[in-house]
């Protein structure tokens, strides 16, 4: 096999399993761990991937910034299908939070179907409109600084408030998660401390999020994944993430 077409395989696997390891590489091509660097240090050079200690894994994209209105109609049926798959969580009187999140608007109308008897606290001004007219759903803000762009309340005043809870379950909203090196993020730092006080306050937390956002990054991170018990997306990811998850004994549902 001449050198361009190993490259072109290993970037092959690299898309199937979303991690190389030089050692596996070397066995499967029959060449040196050293050819196999060398191979892997040409590809980065390229932009096609990133070294880690031992191997590579695929580039990550930074997710795209906009405020929640823009969110709000971008992949609707996969948002509703992660908002179904939460719905069924979720027992008879509890109490829960619901985070900033396009997902949790639709999850917060699926209650408001419903006869579940809850006592949903939530940081969002759509949320809170949505489940306020609910006879059978106590609802509560913790009230706050408004985010206008995030159409809802974070930092301090909101944080002591939160503090003060322990919820059943919490439901929170990110733009990345990154496995290999277990981050959680988002882009505001105020948003992130609060969704880092909500998971302090929960007895099981539930990362609600699309299945492409196992490959993207915002800017600042507010947990890692053994802060959480679950992720809740739309499909099942890659093996190699898959491991990872089930390393820390992390629920995907």
């Amino acid at each position: 096999m001449f050198a361009e077409e190993r490259l072109q395989e290993i970037l092959k696997t690299l898309k199937v399993e979303g991690k190389l390891k030089v050692k596996d590489l070397s066995t499967k091509f029959d060449v040196t761990e050293d050819c196999i660097r060398k191979d892997l240090k040409s590809l980065e050079n390229q932009g096609q991937l990133k070294r880690t200690y031992g191997g590579a894994v695929q580039l990550r994209e930074s997710a795209q910034v906009h405020d929640i209105f823009q969110r709000k109609d971008v992949d609707i049926s996969t948002k509703n299908i992660i908002a179904i798959k939460a719905f069924n969580v979720i027992k008879d009187r509890e109490t829960i939070f619901l985070d900033i999140s396009t997902t949790n608007i639709l999850l917060s109308k699926l209650l408001a179907k419903s006869d579940k008897k809850l006592t949903v606290v939530t940081n969002m001004l759509e949320i809170l409109n949505i489940l306020s007219k609910e006879n059978n759903i106590t609802v509560i803000s913790p009230g706050g600084v408004l985010n206008k762009e995030l159409d809802g309340f974070t930092g301090i005043c909101t944080i002591d408030f939160i503090s003060k809870y322990k919820f059943d379950r919490t439901f929170i909203g990110s733009c990345g998660i990154d496995v290999f090196d277990r981050s959680i993020t988002t882009f505001e730092i105020d948003d992130g401390i609060t969704k880092k006080a909500i998971i302090e306050s929960g007895k099981k937390n539930y990362i609600v999020m699309e299945s492409k956002k196992f490959y993207f990054d915002g800017n600042y991170k507010f947990a890692t994944i053994d802060d959480i018990d679950c992720i809740i997306t739309d499909e099942i990811p890659k093996a190699e993430i898959n491991s990872v998850l089930d390393e820390f004994s992390i629920q995907l549902i």
